[in-house]
């Protein structure tokens, strides 16, 4: 059986997937066909119903739960590994909360974007763009400011841009929880021994992954936009941990709470189906 598998290019996902897209672990019989995209692509994609097992923003995964469901296995959730609110001057939090600058934002459905909501939620001239592409918008003055994810938070500083706001750090003040940033999914449609087999194999390859730590390593580069081996693997242990080969209770309370306030707030709508896969 041949099942669809969405996941971004960034480090810590072709990390936790490569021992799948190499055929390193046993795959239980399914093979998968790959889609590599942005985070925001794989997100709308997964409203479109058009992949079998993706990663998506947690965020992006409330308007889609009726649709698939959350494997124990994958996903990026971890403390001090939020996003960041990022300015080429020096701007403070009461400007941020004012909703007078024009900020980049790397897709309505990320995470990063709701958590920008719930902090300042005055904050409302946002733009989307991809979020490689945030941080030159901000350097060249197109924008006040940007919020950025993944690999970018570990290069923002070099480029001449200040943080504004840590918005993990914020996540965290606020509930003690560590922030669900992507998880990863199935489509509930498939059968059910599928879907188990699909939890596993996930699961298999991200065990691979931390016991052979470097097989990774020219899949990761392959796709690391130039980034230094120093600078992926920052990456890699900032957003893949124990959560990643298990959400477990932590975890999984983790991802209620960011459903409860996202609710709360009007960010998300009300979700009716159980979230995990059971």
């Amino acid at each position: 059986m041949t099942l669809s598998l969405g996941f971004s290019p960034c480090p810590n996902d072709c990390f936790m997937f490569d021992a799948i897209v190499h055929k390193r672990i046993d795959s239980e019989g399914l093979e998968f066909s790959l889609c590599l995209a942005d985070v925001e692509a794989l997100n709308k994609a997964a409203f479109a119903g058009k992949v079998d097992v993706t990663k998506l923003s947690y965020h992006a995964f409330a308007h889609c739960a009726f649709q698939y469901a959350l494997l124990d296995a994958g996903s990026a959730l971890g403390r001090n590994c939020g996003p960041l609110l990022v300015s080429k001057r020096t701007i403070s939090s009461d400007e941020v909360a004012a909703g007078k600058l024009r900020i980049a934002i790397p897709g309505r459905y990320t995470t990063a974007n709701f958590l920008l909501g719930l902090a300042f939620p005055g904050a409302r001239d946002t733009t989307e763009l991809v979020f490689s592409a945030i941080e030159p918008a901000v350097l060249n003055d197109e924008y006040d400011a940007g919020l950025i994810i993944h690999e970018n938070r570990f290069t923002y500083e070099a480029k001449g841009l200040k943080k504004i706001v840590d918005l993990g750090e914020f996540w965290e003040g606020e509930t003690g929880a560590p922030i669900p940033l992507g998880g990863i999914v199935v489509n509930r449609s498939l059968p059910d021994d599928v879907k188990q087999r699909v939890n596993r194999v996930v699961r298999r390859s991200v065990e691979y992954a931390f016991a052979h730590r470097t097989a990774s390593l020219p899949f990761v580069r392959e796709h690391a936009q130039e980034l230094s081996e120093e600078v992926m693997y920052r990456h890699i242990d900032l957003y893949v941990n124990e959560y990643s080969i298990d959400l477990g209770r932590e975890g999984r309370r983790a991802v209620e709470l960011l459903f409860e306030r996202a609710r709360a707030a009007g960010i998300i709508p009300e979700v009716q189906e159980e979230l995990f896969l059971s």
